[in-house]
């Protein structure tokens, strides 16, 4: 992508394109039809994640984490904040909230959400809502350690250019699975993060 990209193009991309009820079938199952009837047979479970885009003078940024590596679910992996939807929860939207600051130490103040990306499907019996996010500068950070190895970003430009999109596989529970990834320096973004930014790349810059 050779054009600079902007918060306030996000915005306005994220307000006209996000639309969560235009299903766009995101998923593990994606690259892996043949997990269609798996996924068939799962009692899913609600979860919700904040895509949180740094407003950055010289150019926005995609807050991520990497999960700690004692967690049971994905450990070590890099993420977005989040995780279950708790029956307390008003929507996916205050869960995602509090995910995040319990996660990172970043306020619900300096958070403006700008839209949700349609469900996205795990392998692991999530079914996901992304949502995005305008994140201000001026936020101070206080990692979970319970839960959070550590907190980086990246540019937005590098995360929504679909030349970083690059296709892996391994074997998972005796089958070969396949998945996107997005290696960005010291930090390896596989999985359900990179294909949570894939389909937001899809929905919003593709």
């Amino acid at each position: 992508m050779s054009r600079r990209l902007t918060v306030d193009d996000f915005r306005v991309r994220a307000t006209e394109r996000a639309n969560p009820q235009r299903n766009g079938d995101f998923g593990d199952h994606r690259l892996n039809p043949e997990a269609a009837k798996e996924f068939a047979r799962f009692k899913w479970r609600d979860a919700a994640v904040l895509i949180p885009v740094i407003d950055r003078p010289e150019a926005p940024s995609v807050l991520l984490t990497q999960r700690a590596a004692h967690l049971r679910t994905h450990s070590g992996q890099i993420a977005f904040p989040g995780g279950r939807i708790d029956p307390e929860d008003r929507d996916a939207e205050t869960a995602a909230l509090r995910e995040c600051e319990e996660e990172t130490g970043i306020a619900a103040e300096h958070v403006e959400i700008v839209g949700r990306l349609p469900h996205y499907m795990a392998g692991s019996g999530f079914r996901i809502a992304p949502i995005l996010s305008v994140v201000r500068p001026g936020f101070s950070l206080a990692p979970n350690p319970e839960e959070v190895e550590a907190v980086f970003e990246v540019p937005l430009a590098f995360l929504m250019d679909e030349a970083n999109h690059a296709r892996g596989s391994r074997i998972v529970g005796g089958h070969l699975r396949h998945y996107f990834e997005m290696p960005y320096g010291d930090w390896y973004i596989w999985g359900v993060t990179a294909g949570i930014i894939r389909a937001m790349y899809e929905r919003l810059y593709s």
